[in-house]
């Protein structure tokens, strides 16, 4: 499947390490993106998550709004949060119709047992619906630091059959990594990845310049791996965890390691200290490296 259909920056190599990078925004940010849309490339991917305690159509007005804006929705999926086939359908067709979404991001979610009948994004994407609606690309979740419910061996074995299935559909598939504050760790997962064969982009996760305490905070809830020595490398001391941290050193260790063997890469940056924030951080780096 071409990867065009994910979009069409992915057919030309990368200018700097962020360039063609995509964003995650919550239905409550849409205000902070429009503040910092003067500063975003049009067409960037902007990712609107499936929250809980958030309605559909509070996350249906924000894939709006990025279309609206130049940018280009894609809405998450979270399986396990969706109550019905109807609810599934319903959405999706409506992001579909009014907000012109092409592409989806699929999880299973949170949630240890299921509000409806699907158990996790395998499902979802068997249900035939995504490429009815016209969907041309789906993102799925990859984990190079280990998934909490799966061996590594089972993790690579769910990504690939997924990356099959969305191709089989005609449908093009995207890999989104969790963030995570080691570059070692994602450039041997990439490494893997591309020896078992599975040619998807991949956008690796990247945390926006945040409050320490509250990068810990969602490192915790997220599983994401913050030893002293991985947190060493990122730039932040375990014996002191006031003040603010960007991904400077993260970005240019994978600026610097990053190369052909590890297949069509981009960053996906999750704005945990603000949309706002992050955006300028983004900028304010690409010109302090060009």
């Amino acid at each position: 499947m071409a990867i065009s259909q994910i979009h069409p920056n992915w057919e030309r190599a990368p200018d700097g390490i962020t360039d063609g990078f995509s964003l995650e925004i919550t239905a409550k940010d849409v205000d902070s993106l429009r503040a910092a849309a003067p500063a975003i490339p049009p067409e960037t991917p902007i990712a609107v998550t499936f929250l809980p305690g958030e309605e559909a159509p509070a996350r249906i007005a924000a894939a709006k709004a990025v279309r609206a804006l130049g940018f280009e929705p894609m809405p998450h999926f979270s399986a396990r949060r969706i109550a019905s086939e109807a609810e599934f359908e319903d959405y999706l067709n409506t992001v579909v119709q009014e907000a012109g979404v092409r592409r989806c991001f699929v999880i299973a979610g949170d949630p240890e047992h299921a509000a409806g009948p699907y158990n996790d994004s395998s499902e979802l994407i068997g249900t035939g619906l995504f490429e009815k609606a016209g969907i041309k690309a789906i993102g799925v979740g990859g984990h190079p630091e280990g998934h909490p419910n799966m061996s590594e061996e089972q993790c690579w074995e769910v990504l690939a059959r997924k990356c099959v299935d969305i191709d089989a559909r005609g449908m093009a598939p995207l890999v989104v990594t969790q963030f995570g504050f080691d570059p070692d760790a994602a450039l041997d997962w990439l490494v893997a990845l591309r020896q078992r064969g599975i040619a998807a982009p991949v956008r690796i996760g990247v945390p926006g310049p945040a409050g320490i305490k509250t990068l810990m905070r969602f490192a915790a809830r997220c599983g994401v791996g913050a030893s002293a020595s991985v947190l060493a490398k990122y730039g932040i001391s375990i014996t002191q965890l006031l003040g603010s941290a960007g991904p400077d050193k993260l970005v240019d260790a994978l600026a610097k390691g990053l190369n052909e063997s590890h297949g069509p890469v981009r960053l996906h940056f999750y704005p945990f200290g603000g949309l706002e924030k992050t955006v300028a951080w983004i900028n304010g780096y690409r010109k302090s490296r060009a």
